[in-house]
């Protein structure tokens, strides 16, 4: 039995609790006898998937002791004692979803975050891009997954680290939305700093002062983990980026011109063909600072940043593009070796300072730079660790872009070693 209890609204939102029973077992339940009618069958599955029954027809195993609330348009996912414990968890986990997708995509990821870290971390699956809301545009998106955060940010005043983990699409959303919520601050008082620079004693010691170490947060809070599961983070254009098109030119061609008719602006900044007011191409400005934004900056406060991408079986978002790599720098497949602990996690990779990239103002004569080139020595200006993953001996291979993120268990159960290396990898 499920019961739903209202709290009390508060003075700018309403919130509203679920009371779950949570048990280690779960009931199959029966599509056809909750009489779904074609009129309201979309109104009743919303109703189930907000209740936690997930997709499909079956309710999502429970983690013992897990609370579920809903928090500025998404929902909070915390352990119940936790939360009323002297010292509640003070680490904020947003979690993103892809294109068409919602909140309920990262359930499993959730719970599975939660269960691990029940006094550390709460959880907080962004609702505000779902759906056809995804078709809005890159920075639309951002704009609304940043305003989410904030709101988050402002009820939770126990906060105080912030990490991101988002799918597809929704890793370049929470890029831009990162950019908008960065902030930086001198860690030392900047009053005692101007006087002492001023001082006859420190004159000479004028390029010290210049360098004195900032303190970097994203909406207030100390950043942490940076995590893209599958993101086109050099857009889908051309190069195999999508692998549904085979690599012919023609179809990639073709499919740069009708992006915008199939996913709207986002088709269009997927597929770099923008150019609002004369400008570059959003996915191109993301890959620098400017003078609003500040993209790399905001990329560059995180402890770390990590993308995950499908080596192969993934007919959605290519394997270059996803881990950031130009096609002759990835993996050979004699290096793609299958882990004990992770069986699809084939390969990782984990460079250094001295390993970013150092083509970033390389030019070959006059020659146009493209703009995929452009995109990988702008975001290749921090460190990134790769993770590459490989469903291609597991029956779910053809669904690897849901896979890798566990989208639903019961179609994408594979992809649990997946969530757990990301678990065990997490900074706390």
């Amino acid at each position: 039995m499920i019961s739903i209890r209202p709290a009390s609204p508060g003075p700018t939102r309403i919130r509203t609790r679920y009371s779950i029973p949570l048990q280690s077992n779960t009931t199959p339940i029966n599509c056809f006898r909750l009489g779904f009618g074609s009129v309201d069958r979309r109104r009743k599955m919303e109703w189930l998937r907000e209740l936690g029954l997930g997709l499909g027809c079956f309710m999502e195993k429970r983690t013992k002791g897990l609370k579920v609330e809903a928090d500025s348009g998404g929902h909070n996912f915390f352990d119940s004692a936790a939360a009323e414990a002297k010292v509640p968890p003070d680490h904020l986990v947003i979690m993103v979803n892809g294109l068409i997708g919602s909140a309920s995509d990262w359930r499993y990821a959730a719970e599975q975050f939660v269960k691990k870290f029940p006094d550390k971390v709460i959880v907080h699956r962004s609702e505000c891009n779902s759906s056809k809301l995804t078709f809005d545009g890159v920075d639309l998106m951002g704009k609304r997954l940043a305003e989410e955060v904030l709101s988050v940010v402002r009820h939770r005043p126990e906060l105080r680290k912030i990490s991101f983990v988002a799918h597809s699409l929704g890793g370049l959303i929470a890029r831009y939305a990162i950019g908008m919520l960065y902030e930086h601050s001198l860690k030392s008082d900047p009053s005692v700093l101007s006087e002492n620079c001023l001082s006859e004693e420190h004159k000479d010691h004028s390029l010290q002062c210049h360098e004195q170490p900032y303190v970097a947060k994203i909406a207030g809070l100390e950043p942490i983990n940076f995590i893209t599961v599958a993101t086109p983070h050099l857009g889908s254009r051309g190069h195999k980026q999508l692998p549904l098109l085979c690599g012919l030119p023609f179809l990639e061609k073709r499919a740069s011109q009708t992006a915008h008719l199939v996913a709207g602006r986002s088709g269009k900044h997927l597929f770099l063909t923008d150019n609002d007011d004369g400008k570059p191409p959003l996915l191109l400005q993301m890959a620098n600072d400017s003078d609003d934004l500040k993209f790399i900056s905001a990329l560059s406060a995180f402890k770390r940043r990590v993308a995950y991408a499908n080596a192969s079986y993934d007919y959605i978002v290519g394997w270059s593009t996803s881990s950031i790599r130009r096609r002759d720098e990835l993996p050979q497949s004699n290096l793609l070796v299958t882990h004990d602990k992770y069986p699809h996690i084939v390969y990782v990779e984990q460079k250094t300072n001295e390993d970013i990239d150092d083509k970033t103002s390389s030019t070959v004569g006059d020659q146009t730079i493209d703009l995929e080139e452009e995109l990988i020595r702008g975001l290749t200006q921090v460190q990134w660790e790769r993770v590459d993953v490989s469903f291609h001996k597991s029956r779910q291979r053809y669904t690897a872009h849901n896979t890798i993120q566990v989208k639903s268990y019961w179609l994408n159960s594979d992809g649990a070693d997946v969530v757990f290396h990301m678990i065990d990898n997490f900074l706390l």
